[in-house]
């Protein structure tokens, strides 16, 4: 976040103070050259350098301001073009490990399509496993966030996984501004980010590959089960696409744990998986208007399947903010694939940018 908006801001002084005594050319050297010079004094502190060690997984200062991600993503958020919003099937922690698995090439695609064709400014996203309030969200303003390890009985080394990232004070901020201007009763923490993101990110942005190289704010859902209000969370925050941000939405299609040793014994998904993952993608692909989405996405909930597949809805709930977020775009199932007691059906919502 430092990264961002001191350098963008730091360049445009500069224009506005010299442009009256020099060249575009020499403007953008000049530019250029404060702002390496600004990045090489930086990387000499101790707390900047963390930062960029989250940000880029690295904390070398040879990475060149052309090719800094960040940079490459304000560029894109200035070309004005409305940013899709994704609807992510994120499994358990060992999805970081399970590269034979046939949805780890499909997360992996999905990540390179954010970052090399997307380029967001930033990302905002809901996971599953974080829930706030009956009536009230929280919102992670902390500029870096450390990881919650929250699952349990998995190998030593599943508690040592690291993930750079780094928050954005400021686009918290705007969060909560655009929640609070549609009523919604929302709060600023502190907080980390928990393996509803880190799972999945690891897979989409390998730091080693396709580092994501942008903040990260996480957003709680409700502790509740009310399928409309969380489609308005994602409805208060559409003006974000506009400005250069991904919204994500992380959960799963299907996801009954109390299932899963059943449904390996079998060796077969259980019989509500195919049906409840088809209900779905009806609901969401197939709706004509967002209002008519909403009305499919609140009786989805009643759908003989609804409770077998999912004995709780907080998996479930993350589609409905991102089908929120969506409004009038409509939506394709990338990927789906029924396994056991779940399903890693995987959404995009609107469409995405011709590659440049």
């Amino acid at each position: 976040n430092s990264i961002t908006n001191s350098n963008s801001n730091d360049t445009r002084a500069t224009f506005t103070t010299t442009a009256t005594i020099a060249s575009p050319t020499s403007l953008r050297l000049l530019a250029t050259a404060l702002v390496c010079a600004l990045l090489a004094a930086l990387l000499r502190t101790t707390a900047f350098s963390t930062l960029f060690t989250r940000l880029f997984g690295t904390s070398s200062p040879a990475v060149s301001i052309a090719s800094n991600p960040i940079a490459t993503a304000a560029a894109s958020a200035m070309a004005g073009a409305r940013t899709p919003v994704y609807f992510v099937s994120h499994g358990g922690p060992n999805v970081m490990f399970e590269t034979e698995h046939p949805v780890y090439p499909k997360l992996q695609a999905m990540g390179r399509e954010i970052t090399q064709v997307v380029k967001p400014k930033a990302v905002v996203v809901f996971s599953a496993h974080w829930q706030a309030g009956r009536r009230r969200v929280e919102v992670n303003t902390a500029p870096l966030t450390e990881l919650i390890y929250d699952y349990y009985g998995f190998p030593s080394h599943y508690y040592k996984v690291q993930y750079p990232n780094a928050g954005s004070p400021e686009l918290a901020g705007r969060v909560l501004e655009l929640l609070k201007g549609k009523g919604v009763d929302a709060i600023g923490v502190k907080r980390g980010l928990d393996h509803g993101v880190f799972a999945p990110f690891t897979c989409m942005f390998r730091p080693d590959e396709n580092p994501l190289g942008v903040p990260i704010v996480q957003v709680s859902l409700y502790d509740s089960e009310d399928a409309d209000a969380h489609y308005d969370l994602g409805a208060a925050l559409q003006p974000l696409r506009d400005e250069g941000i991904v919204v994500i939405g992380s959960g799963m299609a299907v996801h009954n744990l109390r299932d899963m040793r059943l449904s390996i014994a079998t060796g077969k998904p259980m019989a509500y998986a195919k049906p409840f993952d088809a209900a779905l993608k009806t609901a969401v692909v197939d709706a004509p208007t967002a209002a008519d989405r909403k009305t499919r996405l609140r009786e989805l909930l009643k759908d003989p399947n609804a409770r077998k597949a999912h004995p709780t809805f907080e998996h479930l709930l993350p589609i409905h903010i991102a089908a929120g977020a969506a409004g009038e775009d409509k939506a394709v199932r990338t990927y789906t694939l029924a396994e056991m007691s779940f399903s890693w059906a995987q959404y995009r919502f609107g469409e995405v940018p011709a590659a440049s």
